[in-house]
This record gives structure tokens, sequence and C-alpha cells, in this order.
């Protein structure tokens, strides 16, 4: 199943965050996705819900790894999941669209 959360900072929606679990031969594999609003930068919030959702997706579900995929164009999200123990295994060369540019992804993983 997929699992979506609010971030959120005194009450008040901060941004999003979610595991999604794969199955079949990745049954043990989830994927990470995240967003925090812009007034939100640069205060630790995103890395303390990565480090807090990590722990629980792994403490909650049968997982031997999250992996995430930030765009190479954000070095501050990378930084987050650095931050938070994921390891880069992998630059994923033109493998996504955005603002109709073909651009780099990063692979990162966090493995129990």
């Amino acid at each position: 199943p997929r699992t979506f959360l609010a971030i959120t900072v005194d009450d008040q929606a901060a941004g999003g965050i979610g595991v999604q679990l794969h199955d079949d031969v990745e049954r043990v594999s989830a994927e990470l996705g995240y967003w925090l609003g812009e007034p939100f930068w640069g205060r630790g919030i995103a890395t303390a819900a990565v480090k807090a959702i990590t722990d629980w997706a792994f403490a909650t579900f049968p997982l031997t790894r999250i992996y995430a995929v930030p765009f190479a164009t954000n070095p501050a999200s990378a930084r987050v999941l650095e931050k938070s123990g994921y390891t880069l295994e992998a630059r994923m060369r033109r493998s996504a669209i955005k603002d109709g540019q073909v651009i780099d992804q990063l692979l990162y993983a966090c493995v129990r």
C-alpha cells in the first residue's frame, strides 16, 4: 500500500511525505517521496521527516531497502537524504522530464 502523510509545523501544513511498498520480487523494497514548501526550507524539517518515516517504515513493514530518486538538479533534496542516512548508489542519466527538459535523477537508498 501507499502511505502519504502531511508534514506539519505548528499545526500548519508544510509539506508531504510517503512510502510506496512494492510487491512480488521487490516486496522488500519501498520508494520514498517527499516535498516541503519553500517557507519551511533550511530548518531541518525535511531531514527530521525523512528520518522518522524511514524508522517507522522499517519497524512496520518487512523491508530491507528504502530508496528515493531526487532530481539531480535539486542538491538540497539529495543533502536531506544524505543527512538521513541514505547513500548515493547511482546517477540515472536522462531519466525524467521536468519543465519540458530531460534531466538526470539520483538514486539514494537506505538498507537495513
